[in-house]
């Protein structure tokens, strides 16, 4: 990157020169650390809101010493408030001419890009991300909000000519907005995840009630900065921080809610499908995690191979619901693959994830390292650790929440195989064929992202067709499973993966936060 010819960041991004852009980095993550510590209100109808419950304590997984800030803590009353604020305010903005929507909603991508810097030091220190990562996540915050921009513009505002049965009949196809929609985020992608959902809600003239992660509320705190800045009023986009476990299931189960969008665990996503809707089915959209397999053939380029697997499988330390959790390996190749891929992980920079040269950093919190050490000790039941499987420790690796990749060998039937765990643990078996591979990949209840490593061209359309996944990448290394970006690839999940069959960073997702009306006009 250079002052002259700025380069945009992605999660695949290499041979770039990042000398002015670790610059940039170095000098917002010094003025995000000193700011940090600050209280920070809820934000309802345009108005700081206090509350009287404890504060949330924001503090980064890298030192839990240190204090990023502290949120106000809302109770179900602030999420009925947030909820009438909106209703009192979406029919009028629904109302709004959709090329005013998109303007508005422009302006906030350029909020964005001008403050891309300090969003990603945030989200380095509150997630733990690897400075690449987490301006990755800022970038494509942008292009989500400049892509769903452009699906609307591409199809005129959603609003088609229709046929006529009689000359004097003039019908139209039109889509409308539902109303409110509540949008809960994960920790992992705070920014994009956040942005992408609640842009495509109010492009579409919904309002937004808006719950980033307990783990990531200042990263929210961001977004509803640079939505107040673009000029979206305070009502249509309330953000409301808090403990999932006391105002979560107000946010969904609050009568004057239409439509939910939800990206997290399938066991709360399946919970809200179930018991959303009672009079009348309503919107439930839900990216709900993954179980993501590799399958490397025996013709496989194996460094490719074994690049793209490493970095799907411990690119954010595993905390993506596209990493890539399980390779199958074909026998003829299996142990020089396994070899390469040790290699290629030992080789990782593990630490402080906002210096510039490391690569893996902590996982979220202390429930992640539980889980982390309950697979560990499942693995060690009829399976064989090759890499990892302990705490790291000395140094900066005492402050945080740190853990070693891990790689395991595995049985076929083992039922690591099939839990998504969120941590740093790939798992590796092997096969004798692709159909076996297919076979044991479709086992699973999820359906994200798929990848391939081959030399057969018809392997890849046999894998692609059978396999069940939405997203299917083939001989990627930059990523086996992981790296979709707006407007380059869908992001749909199958399955136990996802509720619509339309994912984000797609043509189609916009359209599944409206409805349609057929307007006929006898003239």
């Amino acid at each position: 990157m250079s002052a002259s010819a700025p380069q945009k960041i992605t999660y695949t991004s290499a041979n770039a020169d990042m000398t002015e852009f670790h610059k940039s980095f170095d000098a917002a993550l010094a003025a995000v650390r000193a700011k940090a510590g600050a209280e920070h209100p809820l934000w309802i109808d345009g108005k700081a809101v206090k509350s009287s419950s404890p504060l949330l304590v924001d503090t980064s997984p890298i030192d839990a010493s240190f204090v990023l800030g502290k949120f106000a803590s809302a109770t179900p009353e602030h999420v009925d408030m947030a909820v009438k604020a909106a209703r009192a305010v979406q029919k009028r903005w629904g109302r709004l001419p959709w090329q005013e929507r998109v303007q508005t909603l422009r302006k906030a991508a350029h909020y964005i890009r001008a403050r891309k810097f300090e969003i990603a030091a945030i989200m380095s220190l509150e997630v733990g991300k690897s400075r690449l990562e987490a301006m990755g996540d800022a970038e494509e915050s942008a292009d989500l909000i400049d892509y769903y921009c452009k699906i609307v513009e591409e199809n005129d505002g959603f609003v088609k000519p229709l046929g006529k049965l009689m000359p004097n009949e003039n019908t139209r196809s039109v889509l409308r907005p539902f109303g409110v929609f509540v949008c809960i985020a994960p920790f992992n992608f705070p920014m994009a995840l956040s942005t992408g959902m609640s842009a495509a809600a109010l492009l579409a003239g919904n309002a937004v009630v808006y719950k980033p992660a307990q783990d990531t509320p200042w990263t929210g705190l961001m977004l509803y900065e640079c939505y107040k800045a673009a000029g979206i009023p305070g009502g249509l986009f309330s953000f409301v921080t808090g403990l999932g476990s006391v105002i979560g299931d107000s946010f969904w189960k609050h009568p004057g809610v239409d439509g939910i969008v939800f990206t997290g665990s399938k066991e709360v996503g399946m919970k809200m499908v179930k018991e959303f809707s009672s009079a009348y089915p309503k919107p439930a959209l839900m990216e709900l995690g993954g179980k993501n397999p590799t399958y490397v053939s025996e013709t496989a380029n194996l460094d490719e191979a074994a690049q793209g697997v490493m970095k799907s499988a411990f690119g954010l330390q595993g905390q993506k619901c596209s990493a890539c959790s399980r390779v199958y390996v074909h026998a003829k190749v299996y142990d020089a693959f396994v070899a390469k891929l040790i290699e290629k992980t030992k080789a990782l920079k593990l630490g402080d994830p906002t210096e510039k040269d490391v690569f893996f950093g902590p996982v979220i919190n202390a429930k992640a390292l539980k889980t982390f050490d309950g697979a560990v000790e499942s693995a060690k039941k009829g399976g064989k650790i090759v890499l990892g499987g302990g705490r790291l420790k000395g140094g900066v690796f005492d402050k945080g929440n740190f853990v070693e990749p891990t790689i395991v060998e595995l049985p076929l039937d083992h039922e690591l195989f099939m839990r998504e765990l969120f941590v740093p643990i790939l798992s590796v078996g092997k096969v004798q064929d692709m159909d076996q591979a297919i076979a044991e990949s479709n086992k699973a209840d999820y359906g994200l992202t798929a990848g391939i490593f081959t030399a057969k061209k018809e392997e890849i359309e046999k894998y692609f067709d059978e396999i069940e996944s939405g997203v299917c990448y083939a001989n990627r290394p930059s990523g086996a499973t992981t790296g979709a970006w707006p407007g380059v690839q869908s992001f749909c999940g199958w399955k136990g993966s996802g509720s619509t069959g339309k994912g984000g960073c797609g043509p189609y997702y916009v359209t599944q936060f409206m409805r349609e009306q057929s307007r006929t006009i006898m003239e």
